[in-house]
Formats: structure tokens, sequence, C-alpha cells
């Protein structure tokens, strides 16, 4: 539509058609000086309506010539071989890579609102009918309230008749006005000095332009409150009843100013909705609307040069920095309401809205326009309802992509090199000098140390404590009882409740990722019963063979620090480290329902009904109903008579019933208690506290109900003294015995390298899951500092007879979900952004704090039952499968493909190499399985980790690098010339290249490989991407290019 009519305009020029309106004729530039301020720059209609000129980035061009008549030659322009068009995305991308001169362009967040001319009774005002801060609200004329948010739908005619009105409408960029007044006197004089505008309807466009601004939120408080009017507002509304046709006075025009000091002293705004505004925001005005006494569309595009309040034009308290003004005939009412939804649709664009900050003229906006419509997507009229408001996405792509230009592929060794940065600043890479990774870990951390205690205080930290206390509590009592029997009690609950407040506090306060959460890990149970069993065959005492054992793994532990071992933990890839988290994770998910069982098999099912009721004495005027109420404990002490098949025996409860719902139900609270932050009732921040308490929620909410029924269902023992188990031992372990020979201290280095493999791998690949790029940490990492801490604790715990604790997996991820981060100003209907996570290391000080001082909290813990407990296990071994790559393919295999989610590798990968990896990657979880379920295995587990890092090595044969890159990671290279061959035959598989080759003309086309010299041996079929110069050539140039090239 607006090319046809530019080449309409353009015949008409060159026929020199006398017809053509006054003001499309080319203006001189406009000079001129307003009593209250100075006129911006005018943008003329002629300056944008050169087809040499929309099209380029460059408004200097001349018009071609044609050399029959000397005059302008309009019937070459557009051939293609003559004028080469400059796609708007370019251009785009042009504006908005020019440095900004000043702050007045600097870009901000916008908060657009249109306002429509509407007449209530006698009384002509503009109404509030839709606003956008990301997405569109509408009013909703017969609910008289906000509209859901919603992505809003435009129609295709709406955004070219938009384009056409920035085409041939007024543009005024940088008006120096500060009140609204003062903008309606520049606007008006700027149209008629430019013939746009009749003098005699000046004041009318003026008049309507300053009415009273009518907002939502000021109908609504009419609805809830009574109406009171004051004598002032009375006088007020008495001397604004005057119709638009009429001339206002000067003196009511003044009342009535949005402009005026009073408008802008009464006005407060709706500052409830503030909330939900970015701060720094800046407003965006439409204003559309239809009045008898125009016969033409007028519009005006307005750029303020600084941002200004213009009392109640806006519904919130922020500066307007934007208005776009559309005024019309009557009979146009809903098309000028479908432009002014385009135009604020645009503003909410963020590439526009950064546009419409920078552009200098006119051609700047339109190729915002232009570049906007080459994004959009068009639905078709027969297969969607245009009435259907479609619901926010849960996530917005980034657009990025649109502000730069498309980026050819970079060297794969530039990559490589991205990535060794990367694993420096995490400490992954080896320093070449003694105890150079602990040193940078302490450099990295040592900044954010006192923030660490500053960032705590919140509600969300206390709710993390309290959930990873009963969190940490059950297994360590339970993990002390199964060492109990593994040490002849050498070790038990005491000992496991002592080692966790030591290792806690000092890893705590001293380890380079708090976040990470120490606990009993299986493996080391299984190394503590062979190392015990070894002992008592030999007829040694088992705590000072273990004293060396733990002293030796200490030592190595330094060692391994020392020399930067822990940089082998970049070799630990997705695929191993999902598939360590994944069998944690069903492990607690089985010992939960395992547990649940053994409680069945203890207390079975009694299926039958209690055949025993106490009867009245036969004196007794009593009936048998009454008596029937007492117990039959209770009937004898009324002279009652039991009497029944099952008397004799007291009643079994269903213990085991109990416990299932107990377990259940603490599960499925926990569960929808944690989503309830997005559900439809109360208020974000009572949401947002229920979420955090979840967990909490449900214990006490079951251990109330557990209490109120009286089942005696299985409860949480405590130790009640601070001693140890053994009355033989105290709590310090000698180092010498008889029992013992001299030469036992040696021997105990070789089961102290097995223990130092089960407890670095299990440290560090917990460490890697939680310091994964999707956590968004911002404080680095410290994997040689945790491995120094460790190896401190582990030393203390061998000297006091504790069992050693490593960083539990699950436990670990579940503290690091429940101190995650959202955005908390979001617009109406945009998701919560997830921020990262709030990284402190007071909760880990105060979950083992707690449990330390558990003893004496042993009347209130007694009373929560073991069923709820195992339902928090179900809980967290659930929530740890969440965002599990793994996970979700295991899902995708049993789902049809047309109901599978649209995750990315689906869109990369064929789904049979998906599926492929997926069988593999599972049966090697299979295989730990089954090695960690047997006590004769289950000390190699640990080995088998590694083994899982050169399956997973191995798969380089059986997938391409870019599938690996897509379902995996891919695993650092011995050297960065590996990684160059690798980028070649990458390229040569996928058929992609690149060439720098100059164009002359400017021009650049696709050409096929196989045309080209590049000494590459690929298929014809493929593309090469040829990336051209702007400028001419000369043949110099092309030569050097091209020897650079075939070097």
């Amino acid at each position: 539509m607006a090319s046809q009519l530019n080449s309409q305009q353009i015949v008409a020029n060159n026929r020199g058609d006398s017809n053509m309106p006054q003001q499309a004729q080319p203006q001189a530039q406009l000079k001129h000086i307003h009593g209250h301020g100075q006129l911006p720059k005018v943008i003329t209609t002629t300056d944008s309506s050169r087809p040499w000129n929309m099209n380029s980035s460059s408004g200097d061009d001349e018009a071609p010539k044609d050399p029959r008549t000397g005059g302008e030659d309009f019937t070459q322009q557009f051939t293609e071989n003559d004028f080469e068009v400059t796609p708007p995305a370019q251009r785009v991308q042009f504006i908005l890579g020019e440095d900004v001169d000043d702050g007045s362009h600097v870009s901000h967040p916008l908060f657009s609102e249109m306002g429509t001319l509407v007449k209530e009774g006698d009384e002509i005002e503009w109404k509030e009918t839709a606003r956008w801060i990301k997405f569109e609200e509408d009013v909703e004329e017969g609910g008289n309230r906000w509209s859901k948010p919603h992505v809003a739908t435009l129609s295709l005619h709406a955004l070219f008749e938009l384009r056409g009105l920035l085409t041939n409408g007024s543009v005024m960029l940088d008006m120096e006005a500060t009140n609204l007044e003062l903008v309606a006197d520049l606007v008006c004089d700027q149209m008629v000095s430019g013939g746009t505008l009749p003098a005699n309807v000046k004041d009318k466009v003026k008049d309507a332009l300053l009415r009273r601004h009518r907002h939502q939120h000021e109908y609504a408080k009419k609805t809830r409150l009574p109406i009171i009017r004051s004598l002032a507002d009375m006088r007020n509304q008495s001397s604004s009843k005057k119709d638009m046709v009429k001339s206002p006075s000067s003196h009511s025009m003044a009342r009535q100013t949005s402009g005026t000091e009073l408008a802008e002293q009464q006005h407060k705004g709706n500052t409830h909705f503030m909330r939900k505004i970015p701060p720094g925001a800046e407003a965006s005005n439409i204003l559309v609307g239809e009045v008898d006494f125009l016969e033409r569309t007028l519009s005006c595009f307005i750029r303020l040069s600084q941002a200004a309040v213009m009392g109640d034009l806006t519904e919130v308290p922020v500066p307007t920095r934007f208005i776009f003004i559309l005024l019309g005939p009557p009979g146009s009412q809903s098309n000028f309401h479908e432009i002014g939804r385009a135009m604020a649709t645009l503003m909410s664009d963020e590439i526009f809205h950064e546009v419409a900050y920078r552009a200098r003229k006119r051609d700047h906006l339109l190729a915002g326009v232009d570049e906007f419509l080459d994004a959009v997507t068009v639905l078709p009229p027969g297969e969607w309802d245009p009435t259907i408001r479609i619901e926010p996405p849960a996530a917005i792509p980034s657009q990025e992509i649109r502000k730069r230009p498309p980026e050819l592929p970079k060297e794969e060794i530039d990559e490589e090199e991205e990535e060794q940065r990367l694993r420096e600043e995490s400490g992954l890479s080896r320093t070449g000098r003694l105890f150079g990774g602990l040193i940078n870990d302490f450099k990295r951390k040592s900044p954010w140390y006192w923030s660490d205690y500053r960032d705590a205080l919140s509600m969300q930290c206390v709710a993390s404590w309290i959930f990873l206390y009963f969190a940490c509590l059950s297994p360590i009592i339970t993990f002390g009882g199964l060492l109990s029997e593994a040490t002849g009690k050498n070790m038990a609950a005491m000992e496991s409740l002592v080692s966790g407040f030591v290792c806690g506090m000092g890893y705590g306060f001293f380890s380079g990722q708090p976040l990470t959460i120490l606990g009993s890990t299986g493996p080391v149970l299984v190394f503590e019963s062979i190392v015990y069993e070894f002992s008592m065959a030999q007829g040694w005492d088992y705590m000072t063979f273990r004293f060396w054992i733990g002293m030796w793994v200490a030592a190595i532990c330094i060692v391994l620090t020392a020399i930067d071992a822990s940089a082998l933990v970049c070799y630990i890839t997705r695929f191993t480290e999902e598939n360590f988290a994944t069998l944690i994770a069903v492990i607690f998910v089985y010992k939960a329902i395992e547990n649940v069982v053994i409680i069945g098999k203890t207390f079975p099912v009694n299926q039958g009904i209690y055949d025993c009721i106490c009867t009245p004495p036969l004196q007794s005027n009593a009936s048998v109903m009454e008596f029937a109420k007492y117990k039959w404990d209770s009937c004898e002490l009324y002279n009652g008579t039991l009497t029944g098949t099952d008397c004799g025996t007291p009643p079994t409860e269903n213990v085991f019933l109990m416990s299932v719902v107990l377990c259940s139900g603490t599960f499925i609270f926990s569960t929808m208690l944690k989503e309830f932050k997005n559900a439809l009732f109360f208020p974000s921040i009572v949401r947002q506290y229920i979420s955090d308490f979840s967990v909490l929620i449900a214990i006490f909410a079951m251990t109330f109900f557990d209490y109120s029924l009286g089942v005696p269902t299985q409860k949480l023992e405590v130790p009640h003294e601070l001693k140890p188990t053994l009355n033989t031992r105290g709590w310090l372990i000698p180092p010498f015995t008889e029992k013992n020979p001299w030469w036992s201290p040696i021997i105990a280095v070789f089961p102290a390298m097995l223990g130092t493999i089960l407890i670095f791998m299990d440290q560090q690949i917990t460490a890697v899951i939680v310091n994964r790029k999707e956590n968004k940490l911002k404080k680095g990492c410290g994997y040689h500092l945790d491995l120094f801490v460790l190896s401190g604790l582990i030393a203390i715990c061998s000297m006091m007879g504790l069992p050693w604790f490593v960083a539990a997996t699950v436990l670990s991820i579940n503290h690091v979900n429940s101190l995650k981060l959202e955005s908390e100003c979001s617009a109406p209907g945009e998701k919560p952004q997830f921020l990262g996570v709030r990284e402190q290391r007071v909760t880990h000080i105060m979950i083992f704090l707690t449990i330390g001082g558990s003893v004496l909290l042993t009347p209130l813990l007694g009373h929560i039952p073991m069923p709820v407990l195992f339902g928090v296990f179900l809980y967290m071994g659930v929530a740890s499968l969440k965002g599990l790559q793994f996970f979700d393919r295991i899902l995708i295999m049993f789902m049809p493909a047309k109901y599978q989610p649209d995750y990315m590798f689906l869109r990369q990968v064929p789904i049979k190499r998906v599926h492929l990896f997926t069988i593999i990657q599972l049966a090697c979880l299979i295989i730990l399985w089954l090695i960690k379920s047997f006590s004769q295995t289950s000390i190699l587990f640990p080995l088998m980790l590694v083994v899982m890092i050169g399956i997973r090595k191995s798969l380089d044969f059986v997938f391409t690098r870019r599938e690996l890159k897509i379902l995996d990671d891919i695993m650092p290279e011995m050297t960065k010339r590996a990684a160059a061959d690798d980028l070649h035959q990458l390229d040569a598989e996928v058929g992609f290249c690149q060439k720098y080759l100059p164009c002359f003309g400017g021009r650049g086309k696709r050409e096929p490989k196989g045309s080209l010299d590049g000494g590459m041996d690929v298929g014809a079929n493929a593309v090469a991407l040829i990336k051209c110069n702007t400028s001419n050539a000369n043949e110099k140039e092309f030569e050097a290019q091209s020897s650079l090239l075939n070097k």
C-alpha cells in the first residue's frame, strides 16, 4: 500500500501535476520560535517520500537523471542491476550500532497507554482503553475492568496504515516541551505552517488535545466507593460541559487542561500498578479519536528531548517521552483504534522502541517499522479467530539476534579458547604451580565472603534452613543406625549428629561453594563396613586403624589440591553428572517407598472387624448400646463383661495405612504448595511465602493430623545425651594401641586410596551439578578450596571417631532449588524470569548448627512421624529429577511424536539419534544401580563413575561432534590443533563454510560450494556464505583477499 502511494506521488511529480495538495510540495526549512519553547526539527513529507531515500541508509543520495529530458528518471531506480535495496534489518542494526551522543537518546523501559476520545454525556474527554508494558491489556467495557494480559494480534492492514501515517504525517523529534499545553501549541503550529491543518480549526484541535484524561482505575474507584463530590469538583464539572464544536474560552480550557500545575498536583496516578513497571521507565502515550470539524486525518509522532510528567496524561506517575496523535473525521473510530494498537505494540517491541529513541530522522522510524514487518508472523484469516486472546508464552525468546548482524560461524579454535577461558575462571585449569588453584579459589571467593552473610537476610533463607534441617536430620539418624550395625556400635546416631555439626559448621564457614550440602552416603557406609570386617578379622582395633586411613585420605586430598587435580572435573560432562544425579534421585524415591513397605511388614493391615464388645452386668439397668461405647481396657472398671471372639487380644490400628496416608500426603502437599506461587489466589507475596515454606507446612500439617488421630505410628528417635554410643571409647581416638602392629599405619595407605577416589568423585560430581551454568551463579566456584577444606574435616572426624561427610547430591540440588530467585518486578502477563540463586553460607551454617542442637530438641522431634519424613525424601527425589535433560529424554521415548515437547535438541538432532543416546545413558544408569545395590560390588561404585567418563569419550565414535554438543557437552581436547581439525571435519559433514570475497557494486549472492575455489572437497549442493564489501573493491583488493583465502 505504501509503495503504491509512493508510486502515485512519483508519477504525479514526474508529470508536473498541479493538483497535488500544497503540503505535498517541497517545503523550505521551517524556522519558528514559539512563545513557550523552540519548535523542534520538522521532517517534511518530501524528505521521506523520495524513493531513493526511503530504502537507503543515507539520506544524501541524489535521484538519477533522465538523459533524454534532463529531469529525474523514475524508471531505472527500481531495477536490480542499478540500485541495491538495503534490507530493513541492516538499517536497524546500523542505527542501533551508532554511538549515543548524549543521555537523551539512551533507551528506557516503556509503558504505553492508549487513550480514545469519547463523549461522556455532554463532556468530551480522553478515556484509557488499553495499556502495554510487554503484553496488551484492554479495558473490558462490559465488566469495567482490565482484561488478562495477552499477546497483541494486529491487523496487517493497520500496520501498513501506520507506516503510511509515519511516511506522510508529521514527525517531530527532540521537542523541547515540559507540559501537554506546550506540546499542543507546537504540534498545531507545525501542522498549520505545513498546510496539513486549516488555521480556523487550530483552536479546536488544541482544545481536543487538552481535554481531561480519565483512567480505568478511576472508574474502578467509583464502583467501589460512594460518589462524594466537593463544591470545587462540581464547579469544575459545570464549567467544562461544552461541546467540541464550540470554541472553548481560555479560562475553561486552562481549567480542563492536563498540563496545568493544578492537574499535576492533584493527579497521583495508579500507584498500585507502579510496582509492575520497571524502575527508570518512561511513558508512550497514544491518543486516537474522531472529531467532526476535521475533513482529513491528522497524525503526529512526537519524541520529547527530555521526558516530563504531564499531569493526568498517563495512568501512572512516570514521565512521558513519546506521544502519537491520530485525529480524523467521524466514521473511522475502529480503524483508528487498530492503528493505535499497532503503534503501542511497536513501542512495546524491544527493537523498535530502541530505534525510536535513537532515530534522527523519519527514515530511521520507517526502517524500524519495516524491520518489524519483516519479523512478524501472519496468521491466515480462515485458520485463526482474531478475537481469541493468545496467552503470554512461558519463555520470551531473546531479540538480540535482531539487534546485531548475523554472525558467520567462528573457528572452532576460538570456541575452544573461549571454553578454556571459562575453565580458568571457574578454576578448572592447571596453573602449573603448587596450590595455584587453591590460591586462585581463595582470591576468587574472598571478595564475596562478607556478602555471603548479608545476602542471607531474606525469609526465603529461613524457609530453606528449616526445610533442609528436617531433610538432613532424618538421613543422619538413619545412617547412624545402619552405621551402628556395620561397625559394632563404634559409630551410631550420636556420632552422626556430632559429625554433621562439625563438618557442616566447618564447611559452611570456609568452603568455596557453601550451597553444597554435606551428608552421609551409601559408598561411605560400605567402605566403613569393609574396614571394620578387615580389622575384626585381623584382631586389630578398628577405630585406631580407621584413624590412620583418615589421615592418609586427608594427606592424599591435600596432595591432589596442590597439583590442581580438581581440573580433571572438566571431563565430567552432562552425560556423567546427570547419570549420577538421576541415580541418587531414584535411590531417594526407592528408599522412601521401601521404608513405607517395611512398616507394612511390621504392622500388617487388619482386614477384619474387631469382635469384642462390652456388655453390662445382669443387675444393671443400662442398655448394651451404652456399654458398647466403652473400650476394651475400661470395660471391667464399670463391671462389664467382654464378649466376642477377639477378646483377650488388644486391637491393632492400621499403622501401615496411616503411614501411607502420611507419606503420600506430605509429598502431595509439598508439591502442590511449592507450585502455589503460580496459582490464581491471594497476592503474590502470600503465594511466594507459601511456596517457600511448602515443605515445612506439609510436615506440620501431617504431624498434627497424625497426632489428632492417635494412631501409634513410628516416630523419629533422637539420642537424649551427648556422649559416645560405646562407653569404652571417648571423643578422641588414640593413634597407637597394643592390638595394632607398628606397620598398620603404613598399609592404611592402600584402603585410603580407594577412600580418596570415593570421596573425590562424590564431592566433585555434586559440585559440578551445583555449579552448572543453568543455575546462573555469580560468585564463582571453589573446587580446590572445597577439597582442601574437606580434607581437614576428614582428619578431624578421624581423630574424633566420627563418620565422614561428603557432598550429598540430592540435598544439594534441593538446597539450590529452595534458594532460586525470580524477578519481582514483572510486567502483567510476563512469567517471572529466573535470575539465579541466592548465594550465601548462612543457611548451611544454620542447618548444621540446628542439627548439633537436636539433642536438646528431643521432646519436640519425638512427635514427628517417620512416614512424614519419608514423604519429604520422596519429594526431594522427584524434585531433583525436574530439569534433568536425561529424565526428559526418557519420557520422550514413550510419547507419540505429535505430543512431544518442543525441546531444542529435538529440532536439531534426529529423534532416532536422541533415543540411541538415551538408551546408552540408560544402560549405564542400570549398571550403576546394579553395582550399588549389591554389597559385594558397591565399593566399586566410585571407580564406575570414572568408567562413565571413558564411556562418554567413546561416544565420539558413535555420534558427531555437533550431536554431542547439543545432547551433551564437548569434552576438552588435549590440543587445540585437534579441535581445529575436528572443526574442518564438522564443516565437511554439515556442508557449511564461510568465505570473505569482495563484491563489485556492493552486491552479493549465494553460491554453491562446488562453484567456489576453496580447496575443500564437499558436496555441490552445500551452501557457502559470501560476505560482501559494501564499497566497490578494486582488483588489487580482490587479489589480496583471494591469496589470503588460499592460505
